[in-house]
Order: C-alpha cells, then sequence, then structure tokens
C-alpha cells in the first residue's frame, strides 16, 4: 500500500512539474494555406489566434456562392463568427448581430458568420435559419472544419474581433449583444 502511495506521488510530482515547464509556451494556432505570405506583408507579425495576432487567412464557400477570403477585408473592421444552428446562445445573438450589420456595414464594418458546417445534422438548415432570422451578412460554410480547428472554436458561440489591418483586437466566448459589439469595435482602428 505505502508503495502505492509513494508511485501515486512520484506521478503527481512529475506531472505537476511537466505542467509548471509547459505553462510557459504559448499555444499557436495550425498555420492555414498563405499565412507566411501574410506575415510576411505584415512586418512579419506572429499568425495566431491571440490578441495582437495576425488573425489566420481562410478562404471558404460562401452559403449563396462564391468564395469569400478573410484577407480580402483588410481596410474593414471584421467580426469573425463562429456558430451553429442548433446552438442556443448563438440563436440568441444573431438578431443583435444582424442589427449591427445593419447600422454599421457601411463603415466599413463586416460580419463573417462561419457555420461549422461539419456539426450540423442538416447542412439545409442553414439556408432556412438565415431566411428566418433574415440575416444578410455573409455565412461561410466551414464543412471540414478548416476554420473551426484553426480558431480552436471549441465553445460556440466564439467571435473574433479583428481591426483593419488584420490584427486580432479582442476574442469572445458566447453570445454578443449590439452594445457589446459596439464597444469592441468603437475601440479599434
Amino acid at each position: 500500500m505505502k508503495r502505492k502511495n509513494a508511485l501515486a506521488a512520484i506521478v503527481l510530482l512529475g506531472l505537476l512539474a511537466w505542467g509548471i515547464v509547459d505553462t510557459g509556451k504559448a499555444p499557436t494556432a495550425p498555420a492555414l494555406p498563405g499565412d507566411a505570405e501574410q506575415a510576411a506583408g505584415q512586418g512579419n507579425k506572429t499568425v495566431g489566434i491571440e490578441k495582437g495576432n495576425l488573425a489566420p487567412d481562410f478562404e471558404l464557400q460562401a452559403l449563396h456562392g462564391g468564395q469569400m477570403k478573410l484577407s480580402e477585408l483588410r481596410g474593414k473592421k471584421v467580426i469573425v463568427n463562429l456558430w451553429a444552428t442548433w446552438c442556443p446562445p448563438c440563436r440568441a445573438e444573431m438578431p443583435d448581430m444582424q442589427s449591427f450589420y445593419e447600422e454599421n456595414k457601411e463603415k466599413g464594418v463586416v460580419i463573417l458568420g462561419v457555420n461549422l458546417t461539419s456539426t450540423e445534422t442538416n447542412p439545409e438548415a442553414v439556408s432556412s435559419f438565415v431566411e428566418a432570422y433574415g440575416i444578410t451578412f455573409p455565412i461561410l460554410m466551414d464543412v471540414d472544419k478548416q476554420v473551426s480547428n484553426v480558431y480552436k472554436a471549441i465553445s460556440i458561440p466564439t467571435s473574433f474581433i479583428i481591426d483593419s489591418k488584420g490584427v486580432i483586437q479582442n476574442k469572445f466566448i458566447g453570445p454578443m449583444n449590439q452594445e457589446m459589439m459596439e464597444n469592441m469595435l468603437s475601440a479599434i482602428e
């Protein structure tokens, strides 16, 4: 019995030591195609998902056709919102997102609704959802988890606030309301 307790204590101490050493390493987002070129064009700024990082670029199919690429929105303030139709908090924030978008799209603000399509039981439900909620901002389809994996969407909704230079200024997990979006975007260039 004493031997088992000693072994358990050694294992716990080893795990604790490993945890202390490992916490100094910041996690990095997996690279997406084009990230190296993107970073080089931004003075070699770090590409990642933390505040101050250059947002990892992506290109996805839009719900109603065509492709959209995040880096093509440089010069605009962008909210990248990762969501799904089955998610109650996602449903709760959509009316505020739509109102905020309508009021601010002429001021250079874009909302990209990145649907986690691989989690949907029926991908056609996305079109019905968009129609029912009267959503007019771009909805992008993350069919193969490309964006959700890189942006580490563990809980949804998750939103990234990106400034006009493509730099992440804030990350918010959970539903946002219009006032929160206004406050976050008014604080950035």
